[in-house]
């Protein structure tokens, strides 16, 4: 039981303020840590697909979802340099209760705060956690300020360079997949349909979709290129650039990217999958430390799954601990439902031209990769995404 039990959790992400009211809402004393001095506007545009969708129904939040969120009818492949529709997902088959929606990431920040602090978890800005020590008699976390603190279990919800991870884990040694990613926002037109459009050419892709009711066009447009650049969002770059990568496509793709004002660039990189998810103090088994999200299992942007895997391991965290008295045994239960099957070796080999989706020409290779990869780590099959893995 998890009542008036106090928890730590490191981050006021997705997965952090998600995990957050899923045990305040199990009856815990719920503290976030954050390190800016204001939950702020994060990148763009997101997908939350059903799975995402049963979680924030499952924590309350489904009709704050349908207020942020624009409901999808469809993903649509397309030849970039013709226009020509290649292929349709029509999401007018989902079960009953199911929804597909395309949200800003400040909006679904915004409701996941809202939804934290109503449960009475209490957030922190300005904490900058520096060092995590895992003693034998529980956590030890350090702030910028000097300041230690003792809680009883830190949740690391931390991202890339999660403390909690690396407390963990040890360093990890991501690797430079020679893709890059640009993200913008510009205004939709008009009547813009509520799909999500791939438009697909030899090494290079580009997804967009409308937002905040069809009044805003996300945009992620991916190239392979061989030339390093920095991993994160903060790297603004000159929006020929990308104006360049895609002169080649249709007169739609080129009208938006001539639209783009500011212009974020960053590097993909492939992190490992944290060997250790979670571990209880050895003096002291009531305390510990676990991750999840990006500290766990850090993804890239092609499968729209980063966000509700967020939510999924929020849940079944909080849903493991609730049921588990000893934490020891708690935290190796979320690991076993949630880590994916052991790897051979790491790092695997570096990415080729025809394993990524938007690979050459080959339509049916394109149609394959989107249908099949779309689900988590684990089952990788399209029904991972229908929210069968939550119970409410």
């Amino acid at each position: 039981m998890l009542i008036g039990q106090q928890i730590t959790v490191l981050g006021a992400g997705i997965a952090g303020l998600a995990v957050a009211r899923a045990l305040a809402l199990r009856g815990a004393r719920v503290t976030v840590l954050e390190q800016a001095d204001a939950i702020r506007e994060v990148g763009a545009g997101l997908q939350i697909t059903p799975n995402g969708a049963a979680v924030l129904r499952a924590l309350g939040l489904g009709d704050a979802l349908a207020v942020a969120g624009l409901a999808s009818s469809g993903v649509e492949l397309i030849d970039g340099p013709t226009g020509a529709m290649v292929a349709r997902l029509d999401l007018s088959g989902l079960r009953p209760g199911q929804s597909w929606h395309f949200v800003h990431r400040a909006d679904l920040i915004d409701l996941l705060a809202q939804g934290a602090r109503d449960a009475g978890v209490e957030i922190r800005l300005s904490h900058r956690v520096t060092g995590l020590d895992l003693a034998p008699d529980g956590p030890v976390l350090t702030l910028a300020s000097g300041t230690a603190l003792r809680p009883g279990l830190v949740i690391g919800a931390d991202g890339l360079h999660s403390v909690a991870r690396a407390a963990l884990n040890g360093p990890a040694a991501p690797f430079f997949t020679r893709q890059v990613a640009w993200r913008a926002v510009v205004p939709a037109e008009p009547g813009a349909r509520p799909v999500a459009e791939v438009h697909m050419g030899p090494g290079r892709h580009l997804v967009s979709y409308p937002l905040r009711g069809g009044t805003l066009r996300n945009i992620v447009a991916v190239e392979e290129r061989t030339r390093w650049v920095e991993e994160g969002w903060a790297q603004r770059d000159d929006d020929l650039e990308v104006r360049l990568a895609f002169e080649g496509f249709s007169p739609r793709v080129r009208g938006w990217l001539d639209q783009i004002g500011d212009c974020w660039l960053w590097g993909l990189f492939r992190h490992p999958v944290a060997p250790v998810w979670g571990r209880a103090a050895p003096g002291a088994p009531a305390r510990g430390v676990a991750i999840l999200g990006d500290a766990a299992h850090p993804t890239l942007p092609f499968l729209a799954q980063g966000a509700n895997m967020a939510l999924e391991d929020a849940w079944v965290l909080a849903a493991t601990l609730a049921a588990e008295p000893d934490l020891g045994v708690a935290l190796a239960a979320y690991q076993a439902a949630r880590a994916p099957a052991p790897r051979a070796s790491w790092p695997p080999p570096p990415p080729t031209r025809a394993a990524t989706i938007c690979a050459g020409r080959c339509a049916r290779w394109r149609i394959w990769a989107w249908a099949r990869c779309r689900g988590l780590p684990r089952g990788g099959c399209w029904h991972a995404m229908t929210g069968s893995t939550v119970r409410t």
